[in-house]
C-alpha cells in the first residue's frame, strides 16, 4: 500500500510538472519570435514524453497487479525461498538457483503465462531489471492473448 501511495504522489507531482513546463512552452509559442517559437516546441515535446512514460508505466504495473492477483487466487504465486544475508539482501546464489529453475520452467512451458510471470519474479530478484521488464510484458501478452481465446470460445458461432 506504500508503494501505491507514493508512486501516486509521485504521479500527481510528475502531471503538475508537466503541465507547467507545457504552459511555459505555450507562453514562448505565443511570442510569435522564431527563436520562442523553436524553444517553445522544444519545451512542449519534454512533458508530452514524460506523460506518455508515465502512461505507459501506470498501465504496466496496473497489468502486471492483475496477473499477480489472479495468479494469487490460483495459488500459484511464488513463495519467497529466497536466502537472506543477515542484513536483509538477497544471497545471489540462492537467487540464481531459483533463477535457474524458473527458467526451467519457461523452456518446458513457453506459452504459459504464469511461469513468464514467475520467471519476471526471478529475474527480479537477480536484480535484472531490463529482463524481469521483458519477461513480465511477455506475461501480460500471453495473458491478453489466453482471455481473448477463452471469449471467443465461449461466445456462441453466429
Amino acid at each position: 500500500m506504500r508503494a501505491k501511495l507514493t508512486y501516486c504522489v509521485l504521479a500527481a507531482v510528475l502531471v503538475g510538472y508537466f503541465v507547467l513546463a507545457g504552459s511555459r512552452g505555450v507562453l514562448l509559442i505565443e511570442q510569435g519570435t522564431p527563436v520562442t517559437i523553436g524553444l517553445g516546441a522544444a519545451v512542449l515535446v519534454l512533458p508530452l514524453l514524460g506523460a506518455w512514460f508515465l502512461w505507459h508505466s501506470t498501465r504496466f504495473a496496473v497489468l502486471a497487479g492483475r496477473l499477480a492477483r489472479q495468479l494469487d487466487a490460483e495459488g500459484g504465486l511464488p513463495a519467497d525461498e529466497l536466502e537472506r544475508t543477515p542484513s536483509g539482501r538477497i544471497d545471489r546464489a540462492g537467487a540464481d538457483a531459483v533463477f535457474a529453475r524458473r527458467r526451467a520452467e519457461t523452456e518446458a512451458r513457453p506459452e504459459d503465462w504464469r511461469s513468464w510471470f514467475r520467471l519476471a519474479v526471478a529475474y527480479h530478484d537477480a536484480r535484472d531489471t531490463p529482463r524481469a521488464r521483458k519477461a513480465m510484458q511477455r506475461a501480460i501478452t500471453l495473458h491478453r492473448t489466453e482471455q481473448r481465446a477463452q471469449r471467443d470460445a465461449s461466445q456462441p458461432p453466429a
